[in-house]
């Protein structure tokens, strides 16, 4: 009889399976009862270390059940829950349970997803998913891409294959420094932050970046981008890249694409699109027209962790002519086996991004579009919106309340105290002060998580609402707590 080895991490199926359930019990309570907690405990990292401990390395080991209750305590009674109905921060999604359990089933297979011989059907699942995120937002299926681990990602990944097809082909041999000219992007100056990493990380420098003004609506304003683009090619720089937001971080603008897409096509640029955020809104009939253009891209950055409700970290990015993908990141060194098949050439998804090793993000995402299907992404995604929207209306018609913007499903607003409300211009920057001070109190309380925005020299509350446990009740409830806190926070601020 063959010997068996026996290991210190290994564990028995009967052990697995009772721990398995202990474990599955508790994230099952937890999920059903997430919107009776706080948002966040609002504790210091000096009091959560404290909670954590400064034990040293343990010399050995423990029980796998005690492990797994200290742990869920640690985690369910001491973070910030973004799965939360009151979270209405940052965008980052209330995760699906089908995410969970799909994260749970790629750790058990554990397939690295870099070759197509090392994880032959997570590489097919993959290549389908990608192709169902194409579909998905109204582009062609023919669009190729990868899944990442974020908007930063996907974002950085387009950015280089952008330049491989736009820069001269001894690009990779001579480097930037050794092409003549000076290759210059354009973005709005609503444009995420990834754009001023790329340039740095990606050796253009800052001054590559041109910043185009928005116009009244938050928009990329057009006819300057035009115009900047004309003054580069006189001065002898080489413009190669055109960023549209499809739904800016801070207010959710979408750009006019199919006015940029003309624009990029006149001058043989490539015209990305950053929709990590707003994208999929593209589903829901009602709201198609906004994003028309999307189809003219040649790349675009979409992230289901945000609004198709993935678990962390799930990004995508798209390109019309994947090719450009295995141009810019493909390597073959001697000690890579990763052959093709007689009937077709394999899959090797390190061929299209930066990592070789990585995991199996597609899975979640795959398994949750098969469980809600279009139909019900559209009706989440609307109700998102329609969530913002009222908590719009709501902050328009309440006499402390001053609406800012509303775009998709993001809202912005001040608390304004009612002696200022016919006096907010030559108040601003005390309104600024109670805001962010308000903003602050806010999210110490746990019960209710915003973020911030600066509209027009207003600090304002910002809402963004990529949540499917949000409802009608929790937006009014959100209105009395701002209101009220809001008193406080200004008395506090007056008798200082």
């Amino acid at each position: 009889m063959k010997d068996k080895r026996v290991s210190p991490i290994e564990m028995s199926g009967e052990d697995f399976k009772k721990i398995g359930y202990q474990l599955v019990d508790v994230i099952s309570n937890f999920m059903e009862t997430i919107h009776e907690n706080q948002v966040t405990t609002g504790e210091t990292p000096k009091q959560i270390q404290e909670i954590l401990g400064n034990d040293p390395l343990p010399d050995n080991g423990m029980a796998v059940s005690e492990i797994i209750d200290r742990s869920s305590d640690l985690l369910f009674n001491h973070s910030l829950l973004n799965g939360h109905p009151k979270f209405f921060g940052y965008i980052t999604s209330s995760p699906s349970p089908i995410g969970a359990m799909a994260d749970f089933l790629a750790a058990a297979v554990n397939p690295n997803v870099g070759a197509n011989i090392l994880s032959p059907m997570a590489t097919a699942i993959e290549k389908q998913t990608v192709k169902w995120l194409a579909e998905f937002i109204g582009v062609p299926t023919t669009f190729g891409g990868i899944l990442v681990s974020g908007g930063n990602m996907a974002n950085f990944t387009a950015f280089l294959a952008a330049r491989t097809a736009m820069a001269p082909k001894s690009l990779k041999e001579d480097g930037l420094t050794n092409n003549a000219g000076e290759m210059v992007f354009y973005c709005s100056k609503a444009t995420h932050t990834w754009i001023e990493k790329a340039a740095v990380l990606f050796g253009h420098g800052t001054k590559a970046i041109r910043w185009i003004e928005t116009d009244a609506k938050n928009k990329m304003n057009t006819e300057i981008l035009e115009k900047t683009i004309h003054d580069d090619i006189k001065s002898g720089k080489k413009p190669f890249l055109v960023i549209g937001n499809a739904g800016d971080v801070s207010t959710g603008v979408v750009d006019n694409l199919s006015t940029i897409a003309t624009i990029c096509k006149a001058h043989d640029l490539w015209f990305h699109i950053d929709g990590a955020y707003g994208i999929p809104a593209a589903v829901v009939p009602k709201y198609y027209k906004l994003f028309e253009g999307i189809e003219e891209a040649d790349s675009i950055a979409l992230d289901p962790h945000k609004w198709l409700y993935a678990p962390l970290e799930a990004g995508c990015t798209l390109v019309k002519n994947p090719q450009y993908l295995i141009d810019t990141y493909s390597s073959h060194p001697a000690y890579y086996n990763f052959t093709s098949h007689e009937d077709q050439p394999s899959l090797n998804y390190y061929e299209f991004g930066f990592q070789n090793s990585r995991g199996f993000r597609a899975l979640k995402v795959w398994m949750a579009l098969q469980q809600v299907g279009k139909k019900g992404y559209i009706e989440m995604i609307g109700d998102d919106i329609e969530l913002a929207q009222l908590l719009f209306e709501e902050a328009k018609i309440h006499l402390e309340l001053n609406a800012v913007t509303q775009n998709l499903s993001i809202t912005t607003f001040q608390y304004v105290p009612p002696e200022y409300v016919n006096r907010v211009v030559e108040n601003q920057e005390y309104l600024n002060r109670l805001n962010e001070s308000l903003l602050n109190k806010l999210q110490e309380s746990g019960k209710v998580f915003l973020s911030n925005s600066v509209i027009d020299g207003k600090y304002c509350l910002r809402a963004c609402i990529v949540n499917f446990r949000t409802s009608k009740s929790d937006i009014y409830e959100v209105i009395d707590m701002v209101v009220n806190e809001g008193r406080k926070v200004h008395e506090t601020l007056q008798w200082n």
